[in-house]
């Protein structure tokens, strides 16, 4: 017998905008992002003989930020040749994706479903006036509905690493939630419907 579920997920985005050009913010993330050789940490992951030892290789691979750097998307490129999208001529539209496998491990193991969010995306757009706008959907808001307090912690302490990243990268200093008052929004829909 088949099934369909349908889980309302109300995701938390942080956008953090600063005045440095594209290119400084990209290289301020890589400089702490690793970018090892997948296919060989793979392989060497096959090999391995105990979750230790995947712990230390991993904690080898990692950058500073303890995350690697799995996948770049160059979304600009869609623009190229569409005649309706010349206001982002030239403009860079830029979708990091990266992550960390024990990290991955220790929420899915709690909840499955929330490797659909591990590992992360990271957003970044060159402005038309040549600020850089960052935009990060924060993990822990994503599996907020399967309420599982093991996975949670995981997910806010690799929310915490990426923002962190992002706000050194950017100089942004605080968080301003929007809507106003979308705690209490964002409250009212949880009693609601999680």
């Amino acid at each position: 017998m088949a099934s369909e579920e349908v889980v309302e997920v109300a995701v938390r985005r942080h956008v953090l905008t600063n005045s440095q050009p594209f290119s400084a913010v990209l290289d301020g993330i890589f400089s702490s992002i690793s970018r090892p050789d997948i296919g060989q940490l793979i392989r060497k992951r096959g090999a391995s003989t105990s979750y230790e030892e995947f712990r230390s290789l991993v904690s080898r691979a990692q950058g500073g930020s303890s995350l690697m750097r799995f996948v770049q998307l160059d979304l600009d490129t869609a623009f190229t040749h569409d005649p309706q999208a010349r206001g982002h001529a030239g403009r860079r539209l830029v979708r990091l994706i990266a992550g960390n496998p024990v990290t991955m491990g220790e929420m899915t193991r709690h909840v499955p479903d929330s490797g659909s969010y591990a590992p992360i995306t990271i957003l970044l757009e060159e402005m038309r006036d040549g600020e850089t706008r960052v935009a990060y959907d924060t993990v822990a808001s994503a599996i907020a509905a399967y309420r599982d307090a093991a996975a949670s912690r995981v997910a806010e302490q690799l929310d915490t690493e990426v923002l962190t990243l992002l706000r050194k990268v950017t100089g942004a200093r605080s968080a301003v939630s929007w809507p106003p008052g979308g705690d209490e929004r964002r409250r009212s829909f949880n009693e609601e419907f999680c």
